[in-house]
C-alpha cells in the first residue's frame, strides 16, 4: 500500500510509471510529473481504467474512498465509468437549468424589444441582487420563502420599489421558463402581499412662475463646464428625460426641419420620438455645435468624447446652483411643462402627452396621435419656449386665459 510520504517523494523518469495501492487502485506518474488517480477493473470479461482524478487535489484518503464506491457499483452491476459520465450530464443538466442561465436567456430574448437603457438596468439589477443567490439554483428547485428572503435584503437597504420591481421580474423569468418547458410552476403570486407596499413619490419639481424664471435664471449664470450649462438650458426646452438628452446624438438633430428625432432603441416607450425644436431649442444646440459636433454626443462625457454625459451631471449642475432633491430634481423639468401646459388650456392633452412620450395602449390611437398633434406640438413648443423667456425676464406675464366652467 501507497502512503503520502512515499506518493510525495516518488520523481518522474522518462517513461509512465504505475504504483499500486491494492484493489486496482494505482497513481500513474508522468514524464512531466503528474501524478493521476486510476482503478483498474473487469466487467462482462473486459479491463476497463476508471479515471479518480489528481494527486493532491484528490488526496489517498479520497481516492482509497472512491475506489470503494466504484466498487459497490460494481457488486451492485453498475459500471463505475459510466456512472461517472451519467453524473457529469446530470450536473450539466442541473447547470443549464439554473435560474441564471434561464434569467440571461430570458433577459436576451425579453429585452430585444426594449431600449438600450432599459435593458441594461434589467441585466444589472439581475447580477447584483438576484443570480449572487439564486443563479446557480435549478429554477426547479427555487420556491417562495427562497425569492422572499433575497426580496427582503433589497428592503433592507430602504429600496422598497426595487424590491417590488425585482419580484416582478423574477416572475417574467419563471414564466418564460414555463413556456420554454424548463419548469412547471412560478412560485412569485405567493408571495402577493408579502413586501411592503410601495410609497408612490414624485420627482420634485418647480412649477411656480416666478421659481421658474429664478431657476432659468440660475441656469443661465451657471459657471460650470459649457456642456452641463447647454444641457441644463436645453432640458427646460425639450421635455424629455434626462437620459434622453444627455444620449442625444448629433446625427438625430436636423437644423433644416428643426426637429429632433430619437430612435425607438433609445426611448422608453419603444418608439420613435420626434421633439419640434423652438427657436430657443435651436439657439441652445448652435452654441454647442462648435464645441462637440465633430463627434458622437451633443453632450459628451469630460472624461470621453466616446461615451455620454454622466447620468448624475444635471442633477450635479442643479444642486450646485443651490437647489436640494426636494427643490428640483433633472426629472423635474418634464413635470414643469405638463403642469404649466396643461394649466394654461391652450393645447390638446393628448398632444401634451405624446410631446412627453408618455405610453399609448392603444396602437391605432398612438399612430393617430403621432400624425395629429405634430403640427400642434410644433405651436405648442414655440409657446412654451416664449414662455419661459418672459419668465426669465422676471415680468408678470400672464399669456394665457384659464377656460371658464
Amino acid at each position: 500500500m501507497l502512503s503520502v510520504t512515499t506518493i510525495d517523494k516518488i520523481k518522474p523518469s522518462d517513461k509512465p510509471k504505475k504504483l499500486s495501492d491494492g484493489g486496482g487502485l494505482f497513481l500513474l506518474i508522468t514524464p512531466q510529473g503528474g501524478k493521476f488517480w486510476r482503478l483498474a477493473y473487469r466487467l462482462d470479461g473486459k479491463q476497463r481504467t476508471l479515471s479518480i482524478g489528481e494527486y493532491p487535489c484528490v488526496s489517498l484518503a479520497k481516492a482509497r474512498i472512491k475506489r470503494m464506491e466504484a466498487k459497490q457499483q460494481l457488486t451492485n452491476g453498475i459500471d463505475p465509468s459510466k456512472a461517472k459520465i451519467a453524473a457529469k450530464k446530470a450536473k450539466q443538466g442541473i447547470a443549464a437549468n439554473s435560474f441564471e442561465i434561464i434569467g440571461r436567456e430570458w433577459h436576451e430574448t425579453h429585452m430585444a424589444s426594449k431600449s438600450e437603457g432599459h435593458a441594461q438596468k434589467t441585466i444589472d439589477r439581475l447580477e447584483k441582487d438576484v443570480f449572487p443567490w439564486l443563479g446557480k439554483t435549478p429554477i426547479t428547485d427555487i420556491e417562495a420563502p427562497d425569492i422572499l428572503a433575497l426580496l427582503r435584503r433589497i428592503e433592507q437597504r430602504g429600496a422598497n420599489e426595487l424590491a417590488h420591481t425585482t419580484k416582478r421580474v423574477i416572475g417574467q423569468v419563471f414564466r418564460y421558463a414555463i413556456a420554454t418547458g424548463r419548469t412547471t410552476r412560478n412560485p412569485v403570486p405567493d408571495l402577493q402581499g408579502s413586501l411592503s407596499p410601495v410609497v408612490v413619490t414624485h420627482h420634485a419639481a418647480i412649477i411656480d412662475p416666478v421659481q421658474i424664471g429664478a431657476l432659468l435664471r440660475a441656469c443661465e449664470g451657471y459657471t460650470g463646464h459649457f456642456a452641463t450649462r447647454c444641457a441644463l438650458r436645453l432640458s427646460f426646452l425639450v421635455m424629455l428625460r434626462p437620459g434622453e438628452i444627455r444620449r442625444a446624438e448629433w446625427t438625430e438633430i436636423d437644423f433644416e426641419r428643426a426637429q429632433w428625432r430619437i430612435p425607438a432603441s433609445k426611448m422608453k416607450m419603444r418608439d420613435e420620438h420626434i421633439i419640434p425644436l423652438s427657436k430657443q431649442a435651436l439657439s441652445v444646440l448652435s452654441e454647442i455645435k462648435p464645441l462637440t459636433g465633430s463627434g458622437q454626443f451633443v453632450f459628451p462625457s469630460v472624461r470621453s468624447s466616446a461615451r455620454p454625459m454622466s447620468e448624475n451631471t444635471i442633477t450635479g449642475a442643479l444642486r450646485r446652483l443651490g437647489y436640494t432633491g426636494q427643490e428640483m430634481t433633472a426629472h423635474g423639468f418634464r413635470s414643469m411643462a405638463s403642469t404649466r401646459l396643461n394649466e394654461a388650456h391652450l393645447f390638446h392633452p393628448d398632444a401634451i402627452e405624446r410631446q412627453l412620450a408618455h405610453g399609448e395602449q392603444n396602437s391605432v390611437r398612438a399612430a393617430y396621435n403621432r400624425a395629429q398633434y405634430l403640427p400642434e406640438r410644433v405651436k405648442m413648443m414655440q409657446w412654451w419656449a416664449d414662455y419661459l423667456d418672459s419668465l426669465k425676464a422676471g415680468g408678470v406675464v400672464v399669456p394665457f386665459q384659464l377656460k371658464t366652467a
